[in-house]
């Protein structure tokens, strides 16, 4: 028996909704596009933060605590770092790019920082939580579905084609 979810289904769609799709699929794909070109950059600061001596303590001081204290831990950072998000794109809206970028910034090291290191120290407790369990079995049923539908467009193809091309160019250089 596999562990794959039947594909969501696709209702009949018209030419505004085909459109708004279209705008949705071109929005996506931006973002995962950049995700993917960002990553080297990020990952090595995640990984230094990481193996920084007061993560490994917050990690092991979340890994010892009582599955409830856990959920806490996690909702704290993530209460504070989400709006953060959502406040850096209004100023972005009002033109503050400078500070919208700051903020945004901030929000998103926040997650990647601690809400990441969290839930990993206190996956298996939170996991214990048959709501949360689900809850995150829907998150990645979904992202995986989006991911999936943005890696069929011919633009994440053009975009990855057009990454792999610089990332040889680059590597020629340095040779």
């Amino acid at each position: 028996m596999s562990n794959e979810l039947p594909p969501l289904p696709v209702p009949e769609r018209g030419p505004l909704k085909r459109g708004l799709l279209a705008a949705l699929r071109a929005i996506l794909t931006v973002f995962i596009v950049l995700d993917e070109l960002l990553r080297p950059l990020y990952r090595p600061l995640i990984r230094w933060l990481a193996s920084l001596r007061f993560m490994r303590r917050l990690e092991e001081t979340v890994a010892a605590l009582p599955r409830p204290l856990v959920l806490l831990a996690l909702a704290i950072p993530f209460a504070i770092a989400e709006p953060l998000k959502l406040f850096g794109l209004l100023l972005f809206a009002r033109g503050q790019f400078w500070t919208g970028l700051v903020v945004t910034a901030f929000a998103h090291l926040m997650s990647f920082v601690f809400v990441e290191r969290i839930y990993r120290a206190g996956r298996e407790k939170l996991l214990s939580y048959r709501w949360f369990a689900w809850v995150m079995g829907q998150v990645v049923r979904v992202r995986d579905q989006v991911l999936g539908w943005v890696r069929a467009s011919a633009a994440y193809s053009f975009a990855i084609r057009t990454r792999d091309a610089a990332r040889r160019w680059w590597q020629g250089l340095m040779a």
